[in-house]
C-alpha cells in the first residue's frame, strides 16, 4: 500500500529554518514525481515545489524561490524540503504528494495539487515570534 508520512514541522521564528521529510513506503521514488504543497487557514492548497523521479530537476513556486530547496534520497526512499529565511506567511500545513512518472525521468511539472493522487497527512509549520 502506497503511503507518505511527513515529519519535521514545528514552531520557528521569522528568519529561521526547518527541514521537512517525506518518507515513502509501498512504492519506489524512482518511479514518482514528488511534490510539496501547503494550505494555510482559510486558503486553498497551493503548490510549493516538485522534484523529478530522477532527482535532477526541480520546480518552485515564485513565493519560495531562493529560500526553499527540494531534494530526495532514493536509497532512503525519502524526499525533503529545506526551508530557510522563513516568513510568517509560510505558516501552513505542509503536505507531500506523489505522481507516477517513468523511472528516473527528468520531467518535472509545476506543482498543481490536482495532478497528484497520493497524499500524506501533513505537518504543521508555524512561523512566529
Amino acid at each position: 500500500q502506497l503511503q507518505l508520512v511527513e515529519s519535521g514541522g514545528g514552531l520557528v521564528q521569522p528568519g529561521g529554518s526547518l527541514t521537512l521529510s517525506c518518507a515513502a513506503s509501498g512504492f519506489s521514488l524512482d518511479y514518482y514525481v514528488i511534490g510539496w504543497f501547503r494550505q494555510a487557514p482559510g486558503k486553498e492548497r497551493e503548490g510549493v515545489s516538485c522534484i523529478s523521479s530522477s532527482g535532477r530537476n526541480t520546480n518552485y513556486a515564485d513565493s519560495v524561490k531562493g529560500r526553499f530547496t527540494i531534494t530526495k534520497d532514493n536509497a532512503k526512499n525519502t524526499a525533503y524540503l529545506q526551508m530557510n529565511s522563513l516568513k510568517p506567511e509560510d505558516t501552513a500545513i505542509y503536505y507531500c504528494a506523489a505522481d507516477p512518472s517513468p523511472q528516473w525521468s527528468d520531467y518535472v511539472p509545476y506543482p498543481h495539487p490536482s495532478d497528484f493522487g497520493s497524499w500524506g497527512q501533513g505537518t504543521q509549520v508555524t512561523v512566529s515570534s
